[in-house]
């Protein structure tokens, strides 16, 4: 796998891209005329995206029916010498739709525990945990 990134101002934007040629851009969120998201926020938005993605095949194929699907994905941050890395993401998924909470939940536990290469790359120096929304509910994991 390979990415290429473009400066394209005299500050700190950037156009990123991958091999499908789809353009991301990024850019230093000190600056407040920022025309892109920061690479930690692109750190946090790849364990959503990973995640979800597994979640919704996996839903798919056991036949659940998903009328909506959104995410919070919120990153708590340390002091390391001049650095702040992440120490805990949680994720919260927002389901909707017939779907079975034994499911869903089965669902999520695969993903983040099996599946989703985003979070398990960060598993040995980062904390991720989840909690599920469905149908207005919150579940018990």
């Amino acid at each position: 796998m390979k990415v290429t990134l473009d400066r394209k101002n005299e500050k700190f934007l950037f156009e990123a891209k991958g091999s499908s040629g789809v353009p991301v851009f990024i850019d230093n969120k000190s600056d407040e005329a920022s025309k892109g998201a920061s690479p930690m926020e692109l750190l946090l938005m790849g364990v959503g995206g990973c995640s979800a993605i597994d979640i919704i095949l996996i839903l798919q194929k056991q036949r659940q029916e998903i009328t909506s699907y959104k995410m919070e994905v919120e990153g708590q941050r340390k002091e390391v010498r001049d650095s702040k890395p992440f120490e805990a993401i949680h994720v919260t998924l927002y389901l909707e739709g017939k779907i079975d909470e034994a499911k869903a939940i089965r669902a999520a536990q695969l993903s983040f525990e099996k599946y989703c290469s985003v979070s398990i790359t960060l598993e040995g120096s980062v904390k991720i945990s989840y909690s599920i929304v469905l149908n207005g509910k919150s579940l018990d994991i």
